[in-house]
C-alpha cells in the first residue's frame, strides 16, 4: 500500500503514559490531567494490561462524596458506589481492558470502539504487553491522505486488478476523498465489485460510481435494441 496507513500500528501513539494497579487516586487524576487524556491503561508486575480507569470511573468519588447514596443504592449503581470508596487504580479499574492487536486493521479498531463505547483502545502485542494506544482521532488520520495517491491506488489496485491494462477508457478522479469513476467496461459485473473496491482504499470517503458497458451494435445483433434506436418488432 506504499506506506498508506491501513493497521492500528500505522497511526497509534507509541509513547503511552500507563498505571500500575497500586496507583493513588490522586496520582491518577494528575497524570489525566497532565497528559490530556480520557483514560488509562492499567498494567501489572509484568507490563501486561490488565484494564482501563477513566474518567468515569473516577466520578463516583465526587458523586458520592457527601455520603448519601439514597435514591443511587440501587443495583445498577452498586458499582459506582464501590468506586466511591476506591483508593487504588486496580480498584477503580474497568477489566478486563478491551484492547487490539497492532496488525490489526483500522476498520476492526474502529468497530471495536463503536461496539464497547470507548473512545481509545491499549494496543497489546501477542504476550499482552502494552505497546501504544489508538484513539478515535488517529483512525481518522488516514482521511487526511492526498487525492493524488487515492487516485494511483484505485487506477492500480481497483481498475487494472479488475479490468486490465488496457483501461483508457476508464476515468478515475478524487476531490475531497471523494472517488468519481467513469467510463465504458466489457464486463459489465464487474461494476459493483469495482465500487465496492474503491470504497475499501484508505482515505476514500465515498465513491461515485457510473461506468458503463460497452456500445451495442443492433446491425449485428438486431434482437439487442440499440442506443437512440427504435426496435421493430
Amino acid at each position: 500500500m506504499n506506506g498508506t496507513p491501513t493497521l492500528v500500528n500505522d497511526v497509534m501513539t507509541h509513547r503511552v503514559v500507563a498505571l500500575q494497579s497500586g496507583a493513588a487516586f490522586k496520582d491518577i487524576v494528575k497524570a489525566i490531567r497532565e497528559w490530556r487524556v480520557s483514560a488509562l491503561p492499567v498494567l501489572d508486575d509484568a507490563a501486561h494490561v490488565v484494564g482501563v480507569v477513566s474518567e468515569a470511573d473516577l466520578l463516583p468519588k465526587e458523586e458520592y462524596s457527601g455520603g448519601d447514596v439514597g435514591r443511587y443504592g440501587q443495583v445498577q449503581d452498586l458499582a459506582d458506589v464501590r468506586k466511591a470508596d476506591a483508593l487504588t487504580a486496580g480498584e477503580l479499574m474497568t477489566a478486563p481492558a478491551v484492547t487490539v492487536a497492532p496488525d490489526a486493521t483500522l476498520a476492526h479498531a474502529a468497530r471495536v470502539m463503536a461496539r464497547n463505547q470507548v473512545k481509545r483502545l491499549p494496543v497489546v502485542g501477542g504476550d499482552g504487553t502494552l505497546e501504544g494506544i489508538v484513539s478515535r482521532s488517529d483512525l481518522l488520520k488516514v482521511f487526511l491522505r492526498d487525492d493524488d495517491a487515492i487516485v494511483e491506488e484505485v487506477r492500480r489496485d481497483v481498475v487494472v486488478r479488475l479490468f486490465g491494462t488496457h483501461t483508457e477508457a476508464i476515468g478515475v478522479e478524487v476531490h475531497d476523498g471523494v472517488v468519481t469513476l467513469a467510463g465504458r467496461v466489457h464486463e459489465t459485473a464487474l461494476i459493483p465489485l469495482a465500487t465496492r473496491l474503491a470504497r475499501a482504499v484508505p482515505g476514500v470517503v465515498s465513491v461515485q460510481c457510473t461506468l458503463v458497458g460497452m456500445p451495442r451494435h443492433p446491425d449485428l445483433d438486431p434482437d439487442l435494441p440499440g442506443t437512440g434506436r427504435a426496435v421493430t418488432p
